[in-house]
């Protein structure tokens, strides 16, 4: 534990954002004992909770800038199709913001910060245990298979390094290399073009929109209060607490603070010492009918595509676009993930799409995440996990539910200073 200012322990905490991260931050604070109230700008899993992958998988929770970016090149990342996109008329904000995402795609970086990671990916899974036998009855579900599929032993190689320096990193994953017929006999879903894969073992999967609403539920069952269409304007630090202004002038006092808004995280945190840059990474998906539904999530690394059961149907997703979080959204993003899909599944109806959906992942140019106090004792961050907010979500509640109520920081926290 690191020791933090001393502060009274709140009796009654705002949480803006009604995500995972948010609702899992309530979620914590009422073990403790703490009122709640979660304002969000829409509803509940409005931002990148909804449409999500859904993958619970800590032992590939690595940071973003990577290595592998940087070989994309400025042609390709200009490209519509590609699965990291990058607008032409990209502004002063975003370049300064890639700029420093580019200095930390190297492999030292890329360590240090997967070191950082490394702690908390190992309780992350504990979290949602804690929920649920606490009587959040949404579930979590085993993955009876999660594959990782190439059409190539060259393109496997990528995922066999990064696979190396996440264990000499200090992080566990069992895994196992096969064939493209051993593959395909686990999952009839994949086509003949799938020439080698990599077989994960002891991950699960979630449905995150349901996941997401039914821990709202029980927040509000446990005696939070929810309050959507709440576009909070202004957060003002006193000397005995926090107003929250709303765009409609209502405001209202709390003892505490969270903000849990996701890409828009730097709007309100910045006033409070964050300087860390918050950037919407875009993520796109849709749901289509399979005739064989996969027993668990299928990966494509080298299209960057995610597949994930979800009752009778599979969602895909996939492409990280940087854009505005609240940019409309661009259907030639969906093209590009169904071209790179097609020739990947068997007897999926890739034209049946329902439920097209954008998110804006929020990204930090370190690719860790900001948990933790501000400089007001009063208000704290929590966001910027990138592609694993919801496999981290749960815990980053727990953690940060800790440092409120105590004054005293987890160790797994520290490298997610949000002052640094």
């Amino acid at each position: 534990m690191v020791a933090a200012p001393q502060v009274q322990v709140p009796e009654r905490v705002a949480v803006i954002g009604a995500g995972m991260v948010g609702l899992s931050t309530a979620w914590f604070l009422q073990e403790r004992g703490i009122h709640v109230t979660v304002l969000d700008r829409e509803g509940v899993g409005a931002g990148a909770s909804w449409g999500n992958a859904g993958w619970l998988t800590p032992g590939l929770a690595t940071p973003l800038p990577e290595p592998a970016v940087l070989k994309y090149g400025v042609r390709a990342v200009l490209s519509p199709s590609s699965p990291v996109y990058v607008p032409p008329s990209a502004n002063p904000r975003l370049l300064s913001f890639l700029t420093r995402f580019a200095r930390n795609s190297t492999a030292a970086r890329w360590k240090t910060s997967m070191e950082s990671l490394v702690p908390i990916n190992r309780i992350a899974l504990a979290a949602f245990d804690a929920l649920g036998e606490a009587g959040v009855e949404a579930q979590t579900y085993e993955a009876k298979s999660f594959l990782a599929a190439y059409r190539t032993d060259a393109e496997r190689a990528v995922l066999l390094e990064e696979i190396e320096h996440i264990h000499a990193a200090g992080q566990g994953i069992e895994f196992e290399a096969i064939t493209g017929d051993d593959a395909r006999e686990i999952e009839p879903s994949l086509s003949d073009e799938i020439g080698a894969a990599i077989r994960l073992h002891d991950q699960r999967f979630i449905n995150p929109g349901e996941y997401v609403r039914m821990l709202a539920e029980s927040v509000v069952e446990r005696g939070g209060d929810i309050v959507s269409n709440a576009n909070v304007a202004d957060v003002a630090d006193g000397i005995r607490d926090v107003r929250v202004v709303l765009a409609d002038g209502a405001s209202a006092s709390y003892d505490a603070v969270v903000l849990a808004t996701g890409a828009w995280l730097g709007g309100l945190a910045r006033r409070f010492g964050v300087k860390t840059v918050v950037q919407a990474g875009r993520g796109y998906s849709f749901s289509v009918p399979i005739d064989h539904v996969p027993a668990g999530p299928v990966y494509f690394p080298a299209q960057r595509v995610a597949c994930t059961p979800l009752g009778d149907r599979l969602r895909i997703a996939g492409m990280m676009e940087f854009k505005r979080p609240e940019a409309a959204m661009d259907p030639r993003r969906i093209e590009a993930i169904v071209d790179a899909a097609r020739p990947l599944l068997r007897d999926a109806d890739l034209d049946a799409r329902t439920d097209e959906w954008v998110g804006p992942r929020p990204c930090t140019p370190d690719g860790l995440p900001l948990i933790g106090a501000t400089a007001s004792p009063r208000v704290f961050a929590a966001g910027g996990h990138g592609m694993w907010g919801i496999t981290l979500g749960p815990v980053t509640g727990q953690l940060l539910a800790e440092t409120i109520t105590t004054g005293r920081r987890p160790a797994e926290l520290a490298p997610f200073d949000p002052l640094r």
